[in-house]
């Protein structure tokens, strides 16, 4: 490791999506790069958010496909969910991802200090070890926090955060989940396939309420039928605990009762007592302002992730933080399209959308130049294979490129990958429905809706 306070192109403050994906980047166009972080390495992506969330979710599928064994002719007899079993697989899941991403710090040569890092200086970093480190370039990727409200103190065990939920020993009979969000309906369905009876409470009208219209209902009818209980367009009023557990007042007088309370209302920006504002760096609600860049208004200083405004997403942290290298080598990255960010609900079923949804289309274009499809997933052969339901819908403008792409059903996540090419290459639905899909799969499933969308439908049922 090199000499820490010899001066550096880029320090990094925060180890996370964000941050380790400005470092390999510039690791990787010749720079010297340093990085600050004062926990592990991998944010709370790696440690408490994507990978072990969806490890829970996995762990709940499979008790889901055990118990509806016999539909596929085989016999087998669920006993019941070993939560320290499932921890371990949980945990060895992330020691893995750990190990790796430990590894790549080493081949790139990116040296790492461990301890809390504040902006002291528009090219410095101070770390609580003593070492003030300075660089050509400072990057700010402090990620965020689970946010809570008032009258929801978290007290770890009563009412607790994700955090603490990926790490109970045992699990609720009973639980609330406050917030309709992707954090609170993918805790919804992962507790309710280990066996948890949970109930959802959200302010807003819809379940996920940033996704399209239809995908929503399609949740919302998949949670209803898995027995999944939700109050939408009611907040909470006061939480209250009790010898058995708590209890949460909502509008209009109804009281919930439970175990345990989720309190899954989104995400903070990690920015107070980080020297942001003392030294100049424009803030707004805790966020940090940033050009189409990714640049502050502090010259030198760049910000990434979860601290920037917009969708708290590991891969949009990674993304922002490799223009952030190649803009600090000279490369003149284009600029990061929000609307081009791929979003996935790990539900049962998932939900995944690209680009924008109706609502925001025909704001954006015009409702009378807007053209939609939906796609039942009961014409397609692998999706009855599954035995799940759901649509693919295309939102596209007349004579025009499809600008969204919405899709529910189980595993359907693993077709984002084509709707975030039609989307970002702008791709006509003449375009997608030439395209040969393979059968049977589900990603023809995508094809048939270009064909249903050009006027050319082959599965599709009046």
């Amino acid at each position: 490791m090199s000499d820490p306070n010899a001066g550096y192109d880029v320090v990094v403050l925060g180890g996370g999506s964000g941050g380790y994906a400005t470092a390999f980047r510039a690791a990787g166009l010749g720079m010297k790069v340093a990085l600050v972080e004062k926990d592990k390495v991998g944010g709370t992506c790696l440690h408490r958010g994507c990978i072990p969330t969806k490890a829970l979710l996995h762990a709940g599928e499979v008790a889901d496909t055990t118990r509806e064994a016999d539909q596929f002719g085989i016999l087998a007899e669920f006993q019941g969910v070993d939560v320290k079993a499932v921890n371990k697989y949980k945990d060895d899941v992330v020691a893995k991802m750990y190990k790796g991403l430990q590894g790549l710090f080493k081949a790139n040569k990116i040296d790492v200090v461990q301890g809390t890092g504040k902006l002291v200086g528009p090219n410095a970093v101070q770390v609580d070890n003593g070492q003030t480190l300075t660089g050509a370039h400072v990057v700010l990727a402090t990620g965020s926090y689970s946010k809570t409200l008032p009258g929801l103190e978290i007290d770890g065990e009563k009412v607790i955060t994700s955090e603490h939920a990926l790490n109970l020993t045992e699990l609720p009979r009973r639980a609330i989940v406050i917030g309709g969000g992707v954090i609170g309906v993918e805790f919804a369905s992962a507790w309710k396939s280990l066996g948890v009876e949970v109930e959802i409470v959200e302010g807003l009208p819809r379940l996920i309420a940033a996704e399209d219209a239809d995908s929503s209902k399609a949740l919302e009818r998949a949670f209803r039928k898995r027995g999944i209980k939700f109050h939408t367009g009611k907040f909470f009023e006061k939480v209250v605990k009790t010898d058995s557990g708590v209890e949460v007042h909502i509008q209009g007088g109804a009281v919930v009762e439970g175990d345990v309370v989720l309190v899954a209302v989104g995400r903070g920006p990690v920015t107070a007592n980080l020297g942001y504002e003392e030294q100049g760096v424009e803030i707004d609600r805790g966020f940090v302002l940033v050009n189409e860049n990714l640049q502050t208004n502090v010259p030198g200083v760049y910000a990434v992730g979860d601290i920037v405004p917009g969708v708290q997403l590991a891969h949009r942290g990674f993304l922002q933080g490799i223009h952030v290298a190649e803009h600090i080598a000279g490369l003149n990255p284009a600029p990061i399209d929000e609307a081009g960010i791929p979003r996935v609900t790990f539900t049962e079923p998932e939900v995944a959308s690209m680009g924008l949804n109706e609502d925001k289309a025909k704001e954006q274009y015009g409702a009378e130049k807007i053209k939609t499809v939906n796609y039942n997933l009961a014409g397609n052969g692998k999706s009855n294979i599954l035995k799940t339901q759901g649509f693919i819908k295309l939102v596209a403008v007349e004579d025009g490129p499809i600008v969204g792409v919405h899709m529910v059903g189980a595993r359907i996540s693993e077709q984002i990958g084509e709707a975030e090419l039609i989307y970002n290459w702008e791709g006509y639905a003449s375009d997608v429905a030439s395209l040969i899909h393979m059968h049977p799969t589900q990603n023809e499933a995508i094809g048939e809706a270009a064909m249903l969308l050009a006027g050319k439908p082959l599965h599709v049922h009046d």
